[in-house]
């Protein structure tokens, strides 16, 4: 009779975890420095599975809020798969959020798991990247754009909160301290804002958060005329109708996500779209 297989044991993800984690995304080509998983770490609440001292699986999640709550970095190393490990980490976290709706950004591969612990597809993610060999331009005529002053933080943190639906308050606070941030005013009013931060290859633009399109291209444009000759990532949901405009401007589309919600998704804003995420694990 063959024996069975122990069920993996999954611990809480620890500083010194942090080399392993990074190898693990290496391994996946996914470009996480090492700073970008402190970050992550930093925010949130992360899991692991070790076998024989060596960190075969990981798994995070952030609270937004007390409703809600972004999943990611999810991963099990391809000599450890097949053992229950991934489903393992999804029933600890789900175990940890209960009560909260939750939401990831799924590969095909990882879907039919999602599907069965009860997520949904509600949109597609598209990863638009590139070094960028011109400045893009892209002005809405009601729209100005100026640098951030502390006095614009309550604004901020008001339109991020009706754009995302939920109370984003530690991650917009840990992005404000390391991104270059622009404000979009109409009217004299803040209106909107954008972020652009190193991460990864490059910088990764987001959050990108406005009133409409037009004023989401203008931010996003202005960021990226900072960062002609490098290598520039923005992620964007389908659904804001952004895709062909960054291809035109030389972001070309290099892969899909799968947005997927377990529960009640946050409403849409009443006065501003989230317009790009500030990637796709943290939304």
């Amino acid at each position: 009779m063959d024996a069975i297989a122990p069920s993996p044991t999954v611990t809480a993800f620890r500083d010194d975890h942090l080399p392993q984690g990074h190898a693990l995304t290496q391994a996946l080509r996914w470009p996480y420095r090492l700073e970008d998983w402190a970050f992550a770490h930093r925010l949130g609440r992360g899991y692991a599975v070790e076998m024989d001292d060596n960190l075969v699986g990981t798994a995070f999640w952030w609270p937004y809020g007390d409703d809600y709550a972004s999943m990611g970095m999810i991963i099990v190393s391809e000599q450890a798969q097949r053992r229950g490990i991934g489903a393992a980490m999804m029933d600890t976290m789900l175990a940890d959020t209960a009560g909260r709706s939750l939401f990831l950004q799924s590969t095909v591969a990882g879907r039919p798991l999602y599907e069965r612990l009860g997520f949904r597809a509600v949109d597609v993610v598209q990863q638009h990247q590139a070094v960028l060999d011109h400045a893009p331009g892209a002005v809405a005529a009601d729209v100005t754009l100026r640098a951030m002053a502390p006095a614009d933080l309550p604004a901020i943190r008001a339109l991020d909160r009706d754009a995302a639906g939920m109370d984003r308050t530690p991650l917009l606070d840990a992005l404000l301290a390391v991104a270059d941030v622009v404000i979009a005013e109409r009217d004299g009013r803040v209106a909107g804002y954008g972020c652009v931060r190193t991460w990864g290859r490059g910088v990764v633009i987001g959050p990108i958060v406005a009133p409409d399109a037009a004023a989401a291209r203008t931010l996003i444009a202005a960021l990226a005329q900072r960062h002609v000759g490098a290598f520039v990532r923005i992620d964007v949901p389908v659904s804001t109708g952004l895709p062909d405009w960054l291809e035109s401007i030389g972001l070309p589309r290099v892969d899909d996500a799968i947005s997927m919600v377990r529960g009640t998704p946050p409403g849409p804003g009443r006065d501003t779209t989230l317009f790009a995420l500030s990637n796709q694990s943290l939304g």
